[in-house]
């Protein structure tokens, strides 16, 4: 006996999606059948006129735990990942501390599985989706980068630039400072086979920008955000970053790549044979600097929105396969904090925190714009599940249906209509997410089921499933 049908849905197998029933067994796909085909089942869900794709991956999230628990728990912030049909999240390593050794890591590990530990003194419960987590690597601790990667790391990640004043807590080992310190990280990423991703901007222009437009008194207009990363910020550090990595021969990620320049540079690295990994955000491909105009702080991110026209530009990289994957980049933050003011009240844009939430609409939004332009349902599996898996070997665990991988799976209703609203979502940062609300959205999930267990369905996530996720390690080839 199955443990879970899904039956009469339209499926995502090997690339297509045909009429099939799924069952699953012990967290596992057991059987991928024709219809009515499928032994019984402890319960049976009917899918019909629904699409029953890969459970989603989310390669770029930041829920600050521990550290920062007001912005976010994982114990919240993964049911609002749930909702949006995301059953495998990347935690990345901004934290106090960063993972940046294996204690570190082993402690989020166990707050986002809820176990009881001196992590978790807050008695949190924990994930209710699957995770991995990045490591840091930085020029403070190059010794501990090689020895993270026995724990389970699914990438590294690094910052080229030094600890912002005052947060040095939450960037120790995270931070390549200058070229010596980035060239070393990358020689000790590449013993481990594993990538590195670099938050790619480069430093010294951004102080310097920021500099001046404080001595115009600019601070106070939201566009100035943008004017003090313009495009060549991201153009200067992925060139750089593409250059180094080369030269020591270290996979390289691009993460939220926001330019269609820097794009060129990255399919240029990818004809000549290097191994980049490419991936923006749902905000890069759907709101430009306008947004930032309207919403200011609300609509502030690193590395900033972009013009219309290069709004534009970036889904020709998406059609022909330069981007990779699309990972939400959530980063909750308080409505205190977003509207932070100078000692003396005054607005500055520069002193609030860049990011906004968005775990629970990159599916939705995704295939809602994407249908729009033309990418094909096939192609938006591909961005926002299986790529991913198999890219940061995780493949065939995740990313795909098919028998023995693990029974993560999203049952989307196209024919439904949902227009978005800030209330409705179950983010702790529900509060500062403004720049979607009123948005219609084509599609709605209708069941997000990981390894086996239904965890969303009906609008509502099962709050006992808290604790259910575990953690994924990837398995590299030999």
């Amino acid at each position: 006996m199955m443990d879970l049908a899904v039956i009469n849905g339209l499926v995502f197998i090997e690339g297509g999606f045909r009429k099939a029933d799924v069952g699953i067994k012990d967290g596992k796909f057991a059987l991928i059948a024709e219809p009515g085909c499928l032994p019984e089942a402890e319960r049976t869900i009917d899918a019909g006129g629904k699409y029953v794709l890969p459970g989603g991956i989310d390669t770029h999230v930041h829920y600050r735990d521990p550290g920062h628990w007001e912005r976010e728990t994982f114990e919240v912030g993964t049911r609002a990942a749930a909702a949006g049909g995301c059953t495998t999240f990347f935690e990345h390593p901004i934290s106090m501390p960063p993972q940046w050794n294996g204690e570190i890591l082993k402690n989020r590990i166990s707050i986002c599985k809820g176990e009881e530990s001196a992590a978790n003194d807050r008695h949190e419960k924990g994930s209710c989706v699957d995770f991995c987590f990045f490591g840091a690597a930085g020029g403070e601790h190059p010794e501990a980068i090689e020895p993270l990667s026995h724990e389970g790391i699914i990438a590294y990640k690094t910052f080229l630039h030094e600890a912002p004043e005052g947060r040095d807590a939450e960037f120790e080992g995270l931070t390549s400072a200058n070229n010596d310190q980035l060239y070393r990280v990358l020689e000790e990423v590449k013993k481990t086979g594993l990538a590195v991703a670099a938050h790619a901007e480069d430093n010294e222009l951004v102080t310097g920008f920021i500099k001046r437009l404080r001595e115009q008194g600019r601070q106070t207009e939201n566009i100035a955000h943008c004017e003090s990363r313009p495009p060549i910020v991201e153009i200067e550090a992925i060139s750089k970053m593409l250059k180094f990595g080369k030269d020591v021969g270290c996979p390289i990620e691009l993460v939220h790549v926001s330019t269609w320049q820097a794009m060129e540079l990255a399919k240029k690295a990818k004809a000549e044979g290097h191994p980049v990994m490419v991936e923006t955000c749902p905000h890069y491909l759907l709101l430009d600097e306008s947004y930032v105009e309207k919403y200011g702080a609300y609509a502030k991110c690193n590395p900033a929105l972009r013009k219309k026209e290069d709004v534009e530009r970036l889904w020709d990289y998406v059609k022909d396969g330069t981007i990779d994957f699309i990972g939400s980049d959530h980063s909750p933050f308080l409505v205190s904090e977003k509207e932070k003011k100078d000692k003396d009240g005054n607005k500055d844009i520069f002193l609030s925190p860049s990011g906004f939430p968005g775990i629970d609409l990159r599916l939705p939004l995704m295939i809602t714009e994407g249908l729009k332009r033309g990418v094909s349902l096939e192609k938006i599996v591909e961005l926002l599940s299986v790529n991913p898996a198999k890219l940061f070997h995780i493949f065939p665990q995740k990313g795909t249906i098919s028998a023995g991988a693990d029974g993560d799976l999203v049952i989307v209703d196209m024919n439904k209509k949902v227009t978005c609203h800030a209330e409705d979502s179950y983010s702790q940062a529900k509060g500062i997410m403004k720049v979607y609300e009123g948005w219609q959205l084509d599609c709605a999930v209708d069941s997000t089921i990981v390894r086996g267990r239904v965890v969303y369905e009906n609008g509502k996530v099962d709050e006992s499933a808290s604790g259910w996720g575990e953690f994924v390690k990837p398995v590299l080839k030999k």
